[in-house]
């Protein structure tokens, strides 16, 4: 039998709560950080109308969630990869994200199904990319977003891969919806129509691509395109690239004259890597510009790093481009309050 002494849990004091929340922030709270740095009154106004549509009311009743709760919750969901069920829970356990949020332990916490209707509502509103566009106006602004250079990149944004017989896949590629599942609405529902696979350095992937373009100087996300994981990294460059911008600093994935023609057109400078040739290798003057051009184009692995997380990837289980998009729309957001809160306190803290 063990001789330790039992710990017996006391009664909880006047101050407690308080004092374990002032705990939280000694400690570094990293969503404390966020919350004070941001101006959610930017989100407002695009919000706050999708949330008085989003669960018609009759007389009576609980009243609506705020907007600001729910979309604070949809942050901590992209921010710590969370499914609805795990973002109940964990906001119903931790101090942090109740703080976060804007409720204490005496409130109610919205479930899973609120907080999956309210993202529908944002996502059939298309509000995601307006909110990522009111935010990026915000950095413009604040002179966070100057022109002396951006960088350009993707990554797969994979999702659970779908057993799909041949001629499904045919029809799928075809733009068509195969005829069991249009006879078989349940099936349909959870079969993705838009997703596709391709292949990179021997490795397959299935869903989707976040095509971005970041800050060289500040590492923010100025840009992002949103397709299916077929679509090569040079196809959307034209949808990145500005008229304004210097410099453009990129892998050699986006190397070949329709890039530099589209480079040209808008007369931006092209930084691209280029790769050596079969039977040509590069000079040592061209690997050195190439090496000049990575230490730059490295920064754009930062965002990625950080949306990955401990998982190393980038996972959804969303059905369908218009909700992956959405979610990843979100990501990017995310990152960017992530990284403008560590520009804030690294300029206001001493080294």
């Amino acid at each position: 039998m063990s001789t330790q002494r039992l710990i017996r849990p006391q009664a909880p004091g006047l101050f407690d709560y308080d004092d374990r929340l002032g705990l939280l922030s000694r400690h570094g709270d990293p969503l404390g950080r966020l919350d004070a740095v941001v101006n959610w009154d930017l989100f407002l106004p695009l919000i706050e109308p999708v949330r008085a549509t989003a669960e018609p009311r009759g007389p009576g009743g609980r009243p609506a969630w705020p907007a600001l709760v729910l979309f604070k919750l949809l942050i901590l969901q992209r921010l710590y990869h969370l499914s609805d069920a795990e973002a109940e829970y964990q906001l119903l356990d931790r101090l942090s994200f109740q703080r976060f949020v804007g409720l204490s332990l005496a409130d109610k916490a919205p479930d899973q199904n609120t907080l999956r209707l309210f993202r529908e509502a944002l996502t059939q509103a298309g509000i995601q990319q307006q909110l990522f566009d009111a935010f990026t106006a915000h950095l413009a602004e604040q002179g966070l977003l100057p022109k002396d250079g951006c960088i350009i990149d993707a990554t797969f944004v994979e999702i659970p891969r779908q057993r799909n017989s041949r001629a499904e896949n045919a029809a799928l590629k075809e733009g068509e919806v195969p005829p069991d599942w249009a006879n078989n609405p349940k099936k349909l529902a959870q079969k993705d129509c838009d997703a596709r696979w391709t292949k990179k350095n021997e490795e397959v992937y299935y869903g989707y691509k976040d095509h971005i373009k970041v800050n060289a100087t500040t590492t923010l996300i100025e840009t992002a395109v949103v397709t299916v994981a077929s679509v090569h990294d040079s196809q959307v460059v034209d949808q990145l690239i500005q008229s304004g911008d210097e410099a453009v600093f990129a892998d050699s994935a986006y190397s070949g004259a329709p890039v530099a023609a589209t480079l040209a057109e808008k007369k931006v400078a092209g930084c691209i890597v280029q790769p050596a040739r079969r039977n040509t290798p590069l000079t040592e003057e061209e690997q050195a510009t190439n090496r000049e051009i990575s230490r730059v184009r490295a920064r754009v692995e930062h965002p990625f790093a950080l949306m990955s997380g401990q998982a190393g990837r980038i996972f959804q289980r969303y059905v369908g481009l218009a909700r992956n998009a959405a979610a990843i729309v979100m990501l990017n957001l995310v990152y960017n309050l992530q990284r403008y809160e560590q520009i804030r306190r690294l300029k206001l803290e001493p080294r």
